[in-house]
């Protein structure tokens, strides 16, 4: 079975050095795995999927549509909402979410390779 490195030193030094320079700096990686990995959770993508689709939406929604407890879903889109990828607003006695910028661009490039029946 191969490895998956070199069996020699081969660097192309001065491509690898531009690449070095121009990567992403760390905390910039940090923030953007976090928003890649909210979506990782099936659940908390069915909440951005459907606030991506229904605009905005409260937690009843949100539980009635991912027929998911409502503490469940709480917790979901505090993790969305933690990651940048869901806002939310007080409407009276309800908190209303909806994803942010980032949060459609993420849902979107998940969902590109969907095949729609």
């Amino acid at each position: 079975m191969a490895e998956d490195r070199c069996d020699l030193l081969c660097l192309d030094l001065p491509r690898a050095e531009e690449l070095r320079k121009a990567r992403l700096d760390r905390r910039a990686a940090d923030t953007l795995a976090a928003g890649a990995k909210a979506l990782g959770d099936p659940t908390r993508l069915t909440l951005a999927v459907a606030l991506r689709d229904g605009g905005e939406l409260c937690v009843c929604d949100l539980s009635w549509v991912a027929e998911r407890a409502e503490n469940l879903v709480s917790h979901h889109v505090r993790a969305l909402r933690t990651a940048g990828l869901v806002r939310s607003r007080r409407d009276g006695k309800m908190v209303m979410y909806a994803l942010t910028d980032r949060g459609r661009a993420l849902v979107a490039v998940v969902l590109a390779d969907r095949v729609t029946a």
